[in-house]
């Protein structure tokens, strides 16, 4: 597992070794890839695993996010662009195909593209040629493509936003990532290793994690997966002012503070946080008129852990409305 410690896959677990071997599978045929997975479970990390231990691995890796541009802007970003082919090109762009030519093209969101781009994508998929934005030119480029999402392109053709055809050839070779919640042991590896790199990056001492800290890690359900994790393990190895880690609420208590104001402290805190998170998840789920998919995407998560968070605080779609008259 060295080479894949290298490029970021930590863990030990079974459901990490199975997704090891399946990598190494796959980066050893040259075809084209879709990865399922929740976010932040590391789509764009397996994504990386499989250009760089595949004969591809000396050509570039070029990744794109299809959700963050502009409708307008996905062809010409992928394809590239003649001079004065829209308002505002003043000069030619070769593309991101032209740029990940030999190597791997890594596009991510893929279900975020609209049917001219899916359609484009297509094209260039059945037989590697392509056009940029205001040229008759056609171009030819030797470049395997992988994508990666997190919603069910199935459920995506089915209501008529994702292209059949383009999802079977996405779909040539496919693996599913595993949630963090699902991989046995592996949070509190990384945990341990990101305070490593932390300590190395800002030349700080490594603090260990408390014992409490270490139970909160393997009890947690990490909705957002190993980002959140990662994060979560920034932040407290920056700000924690004892010689261990406490994790848990976000608090960092000075060792040995048992006190009860220590424990009213906690309590109000804990209850502030519960109460930041209910007028939270009621006011998306209002601003949405209670459509817990666009409730989701608007607070950056997972339906399932939105929809997890909504019924921890006894909301639903259809309380949401008679919870604001409420307050």
């Amino acid at each position: 597992m060295n080479d894949f410690l290298r490029l970021n896959l930590i863990g030990s677990s079974p459901q990490m070794e199975r997704v090891a071997a399946q990598l190494r599978k796959i980066a050893g045929v040259d075809a084209t890839v879709l990865i399922n997975g929740e976010t932040g479970t590391g789509k764009e990390l397996a994504a990386r695993a499989i250009h760089y231990l595949g004969s591809r691995r000396d050509k570039p890796f070029i990744p794109l996010n299809c959700g963050a541009l502009p409708e307008q802007l996905v062809e010409s970003e992928l394809f590239g662009h003649e001079r004065g082919a829209f308002t505002d090109a003043k000069n030619a762009s070769p593309g991101l195909v032209a740029e990940a030519d030999g190597g791997t093209l890594f596009l991510d969101e893929v279900d975020a593209l609209n049917y001219k781009a899916q359609a484009a994508i297509l094209r260039f998929l059945q037989d590697h040629t392509y056009r940029r934005v205001g040229s008759g030119v056609t171009r030819q480029a030797n470049v395997r493509v992988v994508a990666a999402t997190n919603s069910r392109l199935e459920t995506l053709v089915e209501q008529g936003r994702f292209r059949r055809d383009l999802m079977y050839r996405l779909n040539v070779l496919s693996m599913q990532l595993p949630p963090l919640r699902e991989r046995s042991g592996d949070a509190v590896e990384m945990a341990q290793v990101f305070l490593s790199r932390f300590a190395h990056q800002y030349r700080l001492p490594e603090k260990p994690l408390h014992a409490s800290a270490l139970e909160f890690i393997a009890q947690h359900d990490w909705p957002g997966n190993i980002r959140e994790l990662e994060n979560m393990i920034h932040r407290e190895f920056l700000m924690c002012d004892t010689r261990e880690i406490h994790l848990g609420g976000g608090e960092r208590l000075a060792e040995g503070a048992q006190n009860e104001g220590i424990s009213q402290f906690k309590s109000a805190k804990e209850k502030l946080i519960l109460d930041f998170e209910r007028r939270y998840v009621r006011d998306v789920l209002t601003r949405v008129d209670g459509n817990l998919t666009r409730a989701a995407r608007l607070a950056g998560q997972e339906r399932s852990a939105f929809g997890k968070l909504a019924r921890k605080h006894g909301l639903s779609p259809s309380s949401a409305h008679s919870a604001l008259d409420e307050s």
